[in-house]
């Protein structure tokens, strides 16, 4: 029987790759986003787009019964939104604050949530988290607070849902080569100083023990063998996907 995959942000960046990978295994695919992208046309008709406000509960309860309409289960649920943005204590106040935490904890809570209500035993959650949810770094403390919580949530809820046998796991790349993230790098107060090229390639030549840093595909290739029966021992971790930058 074919599978089905619910995935946040799954329009654009890592989550487009992610997208494409579970296509590509025959997976029936639900894509949760603001804006429509027309590369998910390409991939044919396994892709269900449906429009969604992540921070709200609301709405991935209407995107989780969109797919059980249509394919009478959810086998995946994937919180892939987030946002990247460097900023100064000084500079943070309610509103970018709210938006940092809504858009990267807030999406993934609820999205947990729901999946956990829809989603038969056995089933795989897979929160997209960073190495920021690990290890703080300068300017960076709204962001950083944010992917620990997704972290602490990650462990916290396998704790709750392993006795319906759903596995909850989190992600945690690093440096990952996105619009989203060249756009944060851009900014004044990030570590590439408006650089970001020369910024990234530094940091893979003094980080990185593989000398490369994790491209999309990658981590979308992590994403599915969490989402597979392959990994059916494995909850409440999260897993580095980082080129050797932070050994565990």
């Amino acid at each position: 029987m074919t599978k089905t995959v619910i995935i946040t942000g799954g329009n654009k960046g890592i989550g487009f790759s992610i997208t494409k990978k579970f296509v590509q295994n025959n997976f029936n695919v639900f894509v949760g986003a603001r804006s429509y992208n027309l590369d998910l046309k390409k991939l044919g008709s396994k892709v269900t787009f449906v429009k969604i406000d992540a921070q709200k509960e609301i709405d991935h309860e209407r995107l989780a019964k969109k797919a059980i309409n249509s394919s009478g289960k959810i086998d995946v649920y994937i919180n892939n939104v987030g946002l990247s943005k460097w900023l100064p204590i000084n500079r943070i106040n309610k509103k970018n604050l709210d938006l940092i935490i809504k858009t990267n904890l807030y999406s993934t809570f609820w999205g947990c949530k729901v999946a956990y209500k829809y989603m038969k035993k056995n089933g795989s959650i897979i929160n997209i988290s960073s190495i920021a949810g690990k290890r703080g770094s300068k300017n960076n403390s709204a962001y950083s607070a944010s992917k620990f919580g997704v972290n602490g949530l990650t462990q916290s809820l396998s704790k709750e849902f392993g006795s319906r046998g759903i596995r909850v796991n989190a992600i945690c790349p690093v440096l990952v080569k996105t619009e989203g993230l060249i756009k944060a790098l851009f900014e004044t107060s990030s570590p590439a100083k408006s650089n970001p090229k020369k910024f990234i390639d530094k940091f893979r030549i003094e980080n990185a023990a593989l000398n490369h840093l994790p491209t999309t595909s990658e981590v979308a290739d992590l994403c599915y063998y969490l989402g597979s029966e392959t990994s059916s021992a494995i909850t409440g971790q999260c897993i580095n996907i980082d080129c050797g930058v932070f050994p565990q």
